[in-house]
């Protein structure tokens, strides 16, 4: 039986006829093809330079190749460098690859060890190919590449055209696929010459003339809490997670895999997006046209990483998850304004009713993003009257921030936001779903015991599940009088003496004491979200102060409630919106019976120079429980999986106290920090 790979193979050279060529390889790409692969343009002439070798020779790597071979050029650069787990399996491209033929010819060897029958450039002529040229080149090491032929064969194509006229190589150090042997094969293709010795420090360009693809980010505010600078990756910090319930824009969790794209208002205003239909047809939009030609639409929906909470699930299970190590932060909550996805798909010739039936052959929406960016969701929810989709250019009364998809951007409520994809500028209807890297090889969950998983036999994550947790913890001063009056005497305390009752001895009161005054007890207070997707209310948030032993319910704040006779602040048809909790309670000194972490304790012996003060601890639980009585599994270690993907276990988080009244400790907790004191 033929292998699924060479299967995806041969659907792809005989496409259907009324459908253009969608790749299904397992391998990323950019964005999904619109037509079939184009015929390779004609080869060109090496570029005129002075040289010590012979002159220029015809090369035969350049000429048309039979359309296997086309489609492994055409697949791209991009489409390696978006692989940002783990090189691809071994597949039909690993075969092919390693027997890409060369023509035989004798090496000339120049003083400096390199082939002298190739050209030298300088790094002055390089730049003058850039993006705006008609023969884009990039360097690799000392060696220069003209791309002309590959931007020309695939679509993707003009992503890479950002690194034309200077060195691929920082874009390549986002990612480690490029170590493969078979991309450096595909590149060799590209090859005419090498840099000129002259512009070399110890064999490679200078730093200096290579560019940083990420000098063009946006400033962030300092108080995100910054997991990667390039791309940038950070958490919403601790205090602004539920302190509002719409989250600053500033403050809003960010979540690139790539560069920034930059462009002016007018340049957004005229930016194009376009509309693929299944049969190849497309329809073209201006941002202008968005806001002038459809009516605007709000939707107050919160975005969560797939990866929120992942080094929750590492450090509960014990066991490491690939992936960044996000606390509770890759969450934030914002009104999004733009038009409805729907309303675009149906003037550019979308049959609605049919798609939202399942009866039309549409069964996929792909997004594909500027930067390459790319993910796709089932054709109902893109339709679906209730479904909330956006195409959105406003964020909390605001354009859209760069970070956060400027100018253009797809928000789909309810859904992981994978697929919400920044930077928005061209959709295609399909059958089948988009072929990125990030929507067939990355965002997908597995059992436990699933390390060489099967990525064709998962389904890609769509609708989240349910998920809470602690994002403010405030412990108050000690309150009750046991502790005070033992130690009354000893403590010069304010009770009554003996001589003051005229040697009468202490008086006794006939109240009952109270359970605080019976027992000491700090004073607790907890805040924090709950969410589920699929548009599910959260009806009931739970609370452990002694780790899940005993429960009691949180108070869910009205953020939606109609309030003066104005509007609700929350927008569209369904519970899209993060939900807010809090609990006011006490931690009573019988509570603290697990012991002080050993690290923690020999930090502060070390710290102060003291022996261990010998804290007590407790553990706080929150879960979480939606309208359809969804709820969250006890431990991380039951869903663990490789890629550490929907880590939505109670959520823990320990307290400690020196358990002593007099000596009572409080400080203020930390972002992303677990033990509070």
């Amino acid at each position: 039986m033929a292998s699924p790979t060479l299967n995806l193979l041969a659907r792809q050279l005989r496409p259907r006829s009324h459908a253009c060529l969608r790749p299904t390889l397992p391998l990323p790409l950019p964005r999904p093809p619109c037509r079939a692969f184009s015929k390779p343009s004609a080869p060109r002439g090496r570029p005129h330079a002075s040289h010590p070798g012979p002159g220029p020779r015809e090369d035969a790597l350049r000429r048309p190749v039979p359309r296997a071979a086309a489609l492994l050029s055409s697949l791209g650069l991009l489409a390696f460098l978006a692989n940002l787990t783990s090189p691809a399996p071994h597949s039909f491209l690993d075969a092919t690859s390693s027997s890409l033929s060369y023509p035989e010819r004798a090496l000339v060897i120049d003083h400096d060890g390199r082939d002298s029958s190739y050209p030298r450039y300088r790094i002055s002529e390089i730049r003058k190919h850039d993006a705006s040229s008609d023969q884009p080149w990039v360097m690799y090491g000392d060696k220069v590449y003209d791309i002309t032929d590959w931007v020309s064969a695939h679509p993707g194509g003009q992503v890479i055209l950002r690194a034309a006229g200077g060195s691929i190589e920082p874009y390549w150090d986002i990612f480690t696929i490029h170590k493969a042997q078979y991309v450096r094969d595909i590149l060799e293709q590209y090859l005419i010459g090498y840099v000129h010795g002259d512009d070399l420090v110890d064999g490679r360009p200078a730093r200096e003339s290579i560019e940083d693809p990420f000098a063009d980010d946006p400033r962030r505010d300092p108080a995100l809490i910054t997991l990667t600078s390039k791309p940038r990756n950070a958490e919403t910090p601790a205090e602004a997670l539920a302190s509002s319930f719409l989250t600053p824009n500033e403050l809003f969790y960010v979540r690139n895999h790539m560069w920034v794209p930059k462009m002016t208002d007018d340049e957004a205003e005229a930016h194009v997006l376009t509309v693929e239909l299944l049969d190849g047809e497309t329809r073209e939009y201006t941002l202008r046209d968005l806001k002038t030609r459809f009516p605007r639409r709000s939707v107050t929906a919160a975005l969560q990483c797939s990866g929120n909470r992942r080094s929750h699930m590492s450090r509960d299970s014990g066991r490491t998850a690939n992936g960044l190590p996000w606390a509770a932060g890759a969450i934030s909550n914002a009104t999004w304004e733009g038009v409805y996805l729907a309303d675009v798909l149906a003037d550019a010739g979308l049959d609605a009713p049919a798609a939202l039936a399942g009866s039309g052959d549409e069964k996929h929406v792909h997004f594909a993003g500027l930067e390459a960016y790319a993910a796709s969701i089932p054709i109902r929810k893109a339709v679906d009257p209730q479904g909330d989709v956006l195409l959105a250019y406003g964020m909390n009364g605001k354009p859209l921030p760069r970070d956060h998809g400027f100018p253009l951007r797809s928000v789909v409520p309810g859904t992981v936001a994978a697929r919400s994809v920044k930077w928005l500028d061209r959709i295609t209807l399909s059958d089948e779903e988009s072929p990125s890297q990030w929507q067939r090889r990355d965002y997908k969950c597995f059992g436990p015991n699933q390390l060489a998983v099967d990525w064709d036999a998962a389904p890609s994550i769509q609708e989240m599940p349910v998920q809470s947790a602690i994002t403010l913890v405030s412990l108050g001063e000690w309150r009750g009088t046991k502790g005070r009056d033992e130690n009354a005497g000893e403590a010069g305390g304010s009770g009554p003496s003996p001589e003051s009752n005229h040697g009468s001895g202490p008086q006794k009161s006939n109240r009952t004491p109270t359970a605080e005054e019976v027992s000491p007890a700090r004073a607790l207070s907890l805040s924090g979200y709950a969410i589920s997707g699929g548009g599910r209310e959260i009806i009931r948030v739970d609370v452990s102060t002694d780790n899940g032993r005993t429960w009691a319910q949180a108070r869910l704040l009205p953020d939606c409630v109609s309030r003066n006779g104005e509007p609700s602040p929350c927008r569209g048809h369904g519970a899209w919106a993060w939900k807010r909790w809090r609990f006011d309670g006490s931690l009573p000194e019988e509570a603290f019976t697990e012991a002080e972490p050993q690290s923690q304790s020999q930090s502060q012996s070390q710290n102060q120079g003291l022996p261990g003060q010998g804290k007590r601890c407790t553990t706080l639980v929150v879960k979480a429980t939606d309208e359809v009585y969804n709820t969250q599994p006890e431990r991380q270690g039951s869903i663990w999986n490789v890629r550490g993907n929907l880590a939505t276990a109670w959520h823990r988080v320990q307290v400690c106290s020196d358990c002593a009244p007099g000596n009572a400790q409080t400080s203020a907790p930390r972002g992303g920090d677990e033990n509070k004191s």
